[in-house]
């Protein structure tokens, strides 16, 4: 039996899974977007295809995701987004175990990367604060 793909799901687990918030992707698609918009879309069986080229420019994510997405697929596609020097990550994760707990551990990689990059910011801040108070 054929599970039946719902590609609007699929747009929330991408964007979730490279921590990616509603209002964010709104800002990206443009002044007619907001999150309530993105919600629903993000409840849609079937989106657009200009649509979904658009996201998958902003995401960074091939369209075929969204329309075929499987976990294994899903894995593999977040795995060589982080191996593309061009977005600034270096990140080669290695999987084992089945697609489930692949996908969790990629989860937890890009929660760690997102605290990371977090940290950094904050700390900047705090040097750019000390120089501002001189």
């Amino acid at each position: 039996m054929e599970q039946k793909i719902h590609q609007g799901r699929n747009v929330k687990r991408f964007r979730e899974m490279l921590g990616i918030k509603q209002e964010s992707l709104a800002f990206d698609l443009g002044n007619d977007w907001n999150q309530k918009k993105i919600s629903m879309l993000e409840q849609k069986d079937v989106i657009e295809d200009d649509m979904l080229r658009q996201i998958s420019n902003i995401l960074k994510i091939p369209v075929e995701a969204f329309q075929n997405f499987d976990e294994e697929q899903a894995v593999n596609i977040i795995s060589n987004t982080f191996n593309d020097q061009s977005n600034g990550y270096n990140y080669y994760p290695t999987f084992n175990v089945n697609p489930v707990e692949k996908w969790l551990e990629a989860l937890e990689e890009i929660k760690r990367l997102n605290l990371e990059l977090l940290k950094a910011k904050d700390e900047q801040i705090k040097v750019l604060e000390k120089l501002l108070n001189k």
